[in-house]
C-alpha cells in the first residue's frame, strides 16, 4: 500500500515537471563555454535549432548557410541555436572548446553554440526530447533542423538533405510577422 502511494506521488511529480516544460524556451542548456543558459532569452524571436557536426559531408554547406541566415535575420528577430552532437558517424569528436574555436575560425560563426549533447536515445538532452516529441520527427543524422516560433513552439522540422536555403522563406515569413507586429505596436 505504501509503495503504491509512493509511486503515485512520483508519477504526479513527474507529470507536473513535464507539464511545466510547455515550449522550447523553458529549457536550460549549457553553452560551449560551460555556462548554463536559459533558452528563455530567445523568447520573442524565431530560432532554428540544429544538431551540428564538424566532420560531416553536410558541414561546409550548412555552416556557411546557417551563418548567412543568422547574419541576415539575427540576432534581434532570429537565432540559429547550434548543438554539436557526436552520435551520427562520430563526426563531432572534439571538445566544446575545440568545436567552438573551429567553427568560429573556419566559418565565422557568430550564432549561439552550445555544449556537445546527445540528441537521441536514453541520454538525449531534454530540449531535444521535447523537439522530437512535439514535432514527431527525431534526428537520424547531423544537421537536423527545427524551426521554432516566437513562443517556443515547433513550426516544422527537416533532415540534413533539406538545405538551409530551402528553409529560408519560412524563416523570412516568421521574421516578417515579428516586424509587422512591432510596427503595429508603435
Amino acid at each position: 500500500m505504501l509503495l503504491g502511494t509512493f509511486i503515485a506521488v512520483l508519477i504526479t511529480l513527474f507529470n507536473l515537471i513535464e507539464t511545466k516544460q510547455k515550449d522550447l524556451y523553458t529549457f536550460k542548456v549549457v553553452n560551449s563555454r560551460g555556462k548554463l543558459v536559459s533558452l528563455e532569452k530567445y523568447r520573442g524571436s524565431v530560432s532554428l535549432v540544429v544538431n551540428v557536426a564538424s566532420e560531416c559531408g553536410f558541414t561546409e554547406e550548412h555552416y556557411t548557410d546557417l551563418q548567412q541566415l543568422h547574419r541576415d535575420y539575427g540576432p534581434y528577430h532570429f537565432n540559429v541555436l547550434a548543438f554539436p552532437c557526436n552520435q551520427f558517424g562520430q563526426q563531432e569528436p572534439g571538445s566544446d572548446k575545440e568545436i567552438d574555436s573551429f567553427v568560429r575560425r573556419v566559418y565565422g560563426v557568430s550564432f549561439p553554440l552550445f555544449s556537445k549533447i546527445a540528441v537521441v536515445g536514453l541520454g538525449a538532452n531534454n530540449a531535444y526530447k521535447y523537439l522530437a516529441e512535439t514535432s514527431g520527427k527525431e534526428p537520424d543524422w547531423n544537421f537536423w533542423k527545427y524551426l521554432i516560433d516566437v513562443n517556443g513552439m515547433v513550426v516544422d522540422a527537416w533532415g540534413p538533405k533539406t538545405s538551409v536555403t530551402e528553409i529560408r522563406p519560412k524563416v523570412a515569413e516568421l521574421v516578417r510577422q515579428i516586424i509587422l507586429k512591432k510596427k503595429e505596436e508603435l
